[in-house]
């Protein structure tokens, strides 16, 4: 399916999605890639999803398909009246006591949180709407004073944002999870919670080359360790819902920019997440700062913009993907996309790949081209073109269709399964077949391939051919 817009779109699945012909709706509607919940998922449904988008491939091409591991959940326990009301400066404990809170106590059955914690620390509860300070810290047992008042509910989200939680970074249920999606041909994995480095190898030792790695930055202590986490992940994920609890919410604005930079200046794709268009769970229509939200990350660069409530338990799916497709287009025809895009200019790794792939940019930009055409097998001549952000559209041609389909996350590619060609000849003709029946070219238009020769050996991108659809395609190669 040929698509009118360079940035991609990732649809979560849900109740309000849930059926093939929902699904369908939401690839015509534009969605590019499709998220797996593995917090609200069973396998079995995450099995029903995967086969009904496998089935629409016939139809509408390759489909990215995503499993989002739940992660560590610290909450608190039960409170035996369903909850409590806490005043400023009032101090509480919490402890590894099982039985229902009170207002003087509060279960935390969390060892690692006591391991971590320290006087000054502070502590968030229910995405930061409770902010505590950290007065006494011991094993099992916390005392902390309130700083903000407000009710305090059953089961309740924690947060300790000053410290690095001794956890592993992945629970025995991801592991579970984890395994099952990758059996079933997830082409995502993508981490929770991920705090350092280590926490990416820890999942890639698992997962190896089975599915790429998308490493969500949601923790402050991530921060630290931002440009090795980078390098490790394949790509990864602004979920500015936990950041903007773990950071001063005036500073989320800041890190998505800087994080989409670097993964792009790395050649990794980068998604903006969560509550883009948020009112759009129970509205037709969705806000102006929403949609204010959405063109901001369409104009920085972003690869991917995600929906989550909006397309899995929202009352209208559909219109919240074709709201954010509309909001994409019209941000990339607008008279000053290039310019924002290209303020900064993308540096060039000091390979003869990554050179190829610079100059395939700049002379498809220079030549006024069509389109341009990668033949990849590993995919990284497309993630390299990519991150040019050329104004031509890129087409990736590849015979490994797990390549096509985790390269439809990326900015700007549009990927189909072909053969491998023999010669020169082939990889021109295989082009033109490809450039008339996607649209993206035809009969006159001027186009850019690039290749690695000898063909068949992946890693040696090496060459630039340039020709005319229609005219070079009987000529000896």
């Amino acid at each position: 399916m040929k698509r009118k817009r360079r940035v991609k779109i990732i649809a979560t699945l849900g109740p309000s999605t849930s059926t093939p012909e929902q699904l369908e709706r939401l690839v015509v509607a534009g969605a590019d890639v499709f998220r797996i919940n593995m917090s609200h998922s069973s396998h079995d449904d995450m099995r029903t999803y995967i086969a009904a988008l496998r089935d629409l491939e016939s139809k509408y091409g390759p489909i990215a398909i995503l499993a989002d591991l739940q992660g560590p959940k610290l909450r608190i326990s039960s409170i035996a009246e369903g909850s409590i009301q806490l005043e400023r400066g009032q101090t509480i404990i919490f402890d590894a006591n099982h039985t229902p809170g009170t207002i003087d106590r509060v279960g935390l059955l969390h060892p690692e949180i006591y391991a971590a914690a320290e006087p000054g620390h502070t502590l968030l509860i229910d995405d930061g709407k409770l902010h505590m300070r950290v007065l006494d810290a011991r094993p099992g047992r916390i005392v902390a004073e309130a700083i903000t008042g407000g009710v305090l509910s059953s089961r309740k989200g924690v947060n300790l944002p000053d410290a690095i939680l001794p956890l592993a970074s992945m629970t025995p249920k991801d592991r579970l999870d984890c395994e099952a999606a990758l059996e079933a041909g997830v082409d995502w994995i993508a981490i929770s919670f991920v705090q350092r480095v280590h926490d990416v190898r820890d999942v890639r030792a698992i997962v190896g080359d089975r599915a790429a790695i998308m490493a969500k930055i949601e923790r402050r202590s991530a921060i630290a360790e931002i440009d090795e986490i980078l390098r490790e992940s394949d790509g990864v994920m602004v979920a500015r819902g936990d950041l903007g609890v773990e950071m001063p919410l005036e500073q989320v604005p800041g890190l998505q920019k800087q994080l989409l930079r670097a993964g792009r200046d790395l050649g990794k794709p980068v998604v903006v997440a969560t509550q883009m268009l948020e009112s759009m769970t129970s509205s037709p229509v969705p806000t102006r700062a929403e949609v204010s939200d959405v063109a901001t990350a369409v104009f920085e660069g972003a690869d991917a913009v995600m929906l989550s409530a909006e397309s899995a338990t929202g009352a209208y799916p559909v219109e919240a993907v074709a709201t954010m497709d509309r909001v994409a287009r019209e941000v990339e025809k607008d008279v000053n996309y290039e310019s924002i895009l290209h303020f900064r200019g993308t540096p060039s790794d000091k390979t003869a790949a990554d050179a190829i792939s610079a100059a395939a940019a700049s002379i498809a930009e220079t030549l006024k081209l069509k389109a341009i055409f990668c033949y990849t097998a590993t995919g990284k001549t497309g993630l390299r073109v990519a991150r040019q952000r050329p104004a031509q559209p890129i087409v990736v041609l590849t015979p490994v269709i797990e390549t096509a389909r985790r390269l439809n996350l990326v900015w700007g590619l549009h990927c189909v399964q072909t053969s491998d060609p023999a010669n020169t000849g082939e990889m021109v003709r295989g082009a033109e077949e490809v450039a008339r029946a996607s649209g993206y070219a035809d009969d006159g238009d001027r186009v850019l391939v690039c290749a690695g020769v000898p063909f068949k050996r992946p890693g040696s991108t090496n060459m630039l051919r340039i020709f005319t659809i229609g005219e070079d395609s009987g000529k000896p190669h």
